[in-house]
């Protein structure tokens, strides 16, 4: 019996882990987040309040909890905001690691960090593990001090880095990509869409399990975990037109710079999988598999 403690348990990444963990008999799941359980599963683990911000409290949640592993979800992720809000984006980004950090070292807990391809300046990618963090954005810089934290501890640790993750919340919190372009095509709108950036998409589920394979083997280092494809947001706009049948002319081509955004952006990242998929058994979704498995769950009734 393995016990895993996760934070950020009522974000998309959270919701999915629990989904994925609750049901596993030789998973025993504490569920931490800020403030009350709004998780939409019942049974299959505990929930825990915690907010990682505050040193105490996570240090007395983890040491009343003694879990093997901890996967660190939680973080805020919000690009323009961090920019805005640096002391605010510090503190989650960095010093709730920090705290987290100590906690595992009192509790020889395995960490498994969920880091960002936003560390990259995104002037050379696909990017495999091995590659230099030169970030371009504050958040970006928050993730990688993030990073350099767990990387320079004495802890084991794993770092699971993602790309542009999308998928449904329960709560539908927050929106993505497919999501916006079937509402807007749905509705007759003329969309932009940038062709001079570059991701890998990541379906939330597949994070999730990447997650949980690092965890099932406490496998160290550092791996990439998103989507197989490299694609520009047009493409994707493109792909979510064709799946649902909708009017691809109303969605026009742009770049970066018809937009304005607080934060910069990294123009090609994306990553390359080898090592996830030869070490962790790692096998993503392709992008028209997530979009199909995204659109089952919007039939599927709240």
């Amino acid at each position: 019996m393995k016990r895993i403690l996760l934070t950020g348990a009522n974000g998309l990444l959270g919701q999915k882990l629990v989904g994925l963990l609750a049901d596993k008999p030789e998973v025993e799941l504490v569920a931490t987040a800020r403030g009350d359980n709004r998780l939409p599963f019942s049974g299959g683990y505990t929930y825990r309040s915690m907010d990682i911000t505050d040193r105490q409290q996570v240090l007395d949640v983890i040491a009343d909890v003694r879990p093997d592993v901890v996967i660190h979800g939680a973080a805020m992720t919000d690009v323009d905001k961090c920019e805005t809000q640096k002391d605010n984006c510090w503190a989650q980004n960095v010093h709730a690691v920090e705290y987290i950090i100590e906690a595992c070292q009192a509790t020889n807990a395995f960490l498994v960090h969920v880091s960002t391809d936003f560390i990259f300046d995104g002037a050379a990618g696909p990017y495999d593990e091995t590659a230099e963090g030169n970030p371009i954005s504050f958040y970006g810089w928050s993730k990688l001090a993030g990073e350099f934290a767990v990387r320079h501890s004495n802890l084991r640790w794993a770092i699971a880095r993602t790309v542009l993750v999308y998928g449904i919340a329960h709560d539908m919190s927050r929106s993505n990509i497919i999501l916006w372009v079937k509402k807007s095509l749905e509705d007759g709108k003329n969309i932009k869409v940038v062709t001079d950036q570059w991701r890998s998409p990541t379906l939330a589920e597949d994070l999730a399990m990447g997650c949980y394979l690092i965890a099932d083997q406490e496998a160290e280092g550092i791996f990439n975990i998103s989507g197989k494809e490299v694609l520009t947001p047009y493409e994707m706009a493109i792909k979510t037109a064709d799946y649902f049948g909708l009017d691809k002319s109303l969605i026009a081509r742009a770049d970066a710079s018809t937009f304005t955004q607080v934060a910069r952006r990294p123009p090609r990242t994306g990553f390359i999988l080898d090592k996830s998929r030869a070490v962790l058994g790692y096998d993503p979704h392709s992008f028209e598999e997530g979009i199909a498995i995204l659109a089952s769950q919007l039939k599927q009734p709240a």
